[in-house]
């Protein structure tokens, strides 16, 4: 008998021998290779849940992202705003404070340069009746060189001091 025309005690045992073979698979060894894979399959499937999971929150904290970074754009807009506002302000106010002071020095100025006029004018005016007392009295001591002269001005003299018009 050859090998591919077994005889039909030989296919009989065989036929025993992978029953009992089958039958201590499936008492055994099926129940731990189904455990096994139902295993398996629960496990894959929480992963998948928890990839959903990861993928949605990863999503949301994006858009959180995105949130905060916009909000952040806005504050520092709004920051520029403030600084240029306060920058105005302050070279404003810093204008302002220079016209005031430029004021006061200019009517300090003025009122120094008008002290001055008036303490020119003042000397000069004393000057000017310096010379003409001088002027006078050498005019008067001309004329007062004869007696006659000096008797009429006395009249005079006398004349207003008493109040009388000449």
């Amino acid at each position: 008998m050859g090998l591919l025309t077994p005889s039909g005690g030989l296919l009989f045992w065989m036929t025993i021998a992978f029953g009992v073979v089958f039958f201590i698979l499936a008492k055994f060894a099926f129940p731990v290779i189904l455990d096994s894979v139902e295993k398996r399959e629960k496990y894959i499937g929480t992963q998948l849940d928890a990839a959903r999971a990861a993928e949605v929150r990863i999503a949301s904290l994006e858009a959180e992202g995105e949130k905060i970074i916009a909000d952040a754009e806005r504050e520092k807009v709004s920051i520029l705003k403030d600084a240029a506002a306060s920058r105005d302000k302050i070279v404003g106010d810093a204008r302002e404070t220079a016209q005031e002071e430029a004021s006061r020095i200019i009517a300090e100025a003025k009122k120094q340069a008008q002290e001055e006029k008036d303490a020119i004018l003042a000397s000069a005016r004393g000057e000017v009746a310096k010379i003409a007392i001088a002027m006078a009295s050498k005019v008067l001591r001309g004329q007062l060189s004869d007696n006659d002269a000096q008797t009429a001005l006395q009249e005079i003299l006398g004349d207003e001091a008493s109040g009388e018009k000449v």
